[in-house]
């Protein structure tokens, strides 16, 4: 019998980014991106939602306390990029071109390298109302 059970934590934060490929022109990376190449950047108001996946614990009844996962995302997540340009104040992305499918993966990387590997981990990305990314698919 399966016994797992999918815990969500909600979070939000705030950055800005520019899509760019240094190896393309101006010209190309304005094709290819366009209002998201803006040289002087732009930002989103991100929601981001994370799955934890578990067997609860027979003595707490929880996957993973909430208030554990509450502090993982605040100091692996949100404390590095909100309110951050992407581009320029963070190690993540110096070399890295921030899309939505980049900065979904580098969280998850940053989460996961914090749980117990019995539980399995699922990030979400909302960087509009209607888009989002999900790692892993």
């Amino acid at each position: 019998m399966n016994n797992k059970v999918a815990v969500y934590r909600k979070e939000h934060f705030n950055a800005a980014h520019r899509l760019h490929n240094p190896e393309w022109t101006d010209e190309v990376n304005q094709r290819i991106f366009g209002k998201c190449n803006n040289p002087n950047y732009h930002g989103h108001n991100y929601d981001l939602i994370v799955k934890v996946t578990g067997v609860p614990d027979t003595r707490t009844g929880y996957v993973i306390d909430m208030k554990i996962l509450s502090d993982l995302i605040e100091e692996n997540v949100l404390s590095r990029f909100d309110h951050k340009n992407l581009n320029l104040d963070t190690e993540e992305f110096k070399n890295l071109n921030p899309t939505a499918e980049n900065i979904v993966m580098v969280i998850y990387q940053l989460l996961r390298a914090k749980l117990d590997e019995h539980l399995d981990l699922q990030v979400r990305l909302y960087e509009t109302e209607r888009n989002f990314v999900e790692y892993p698919a």
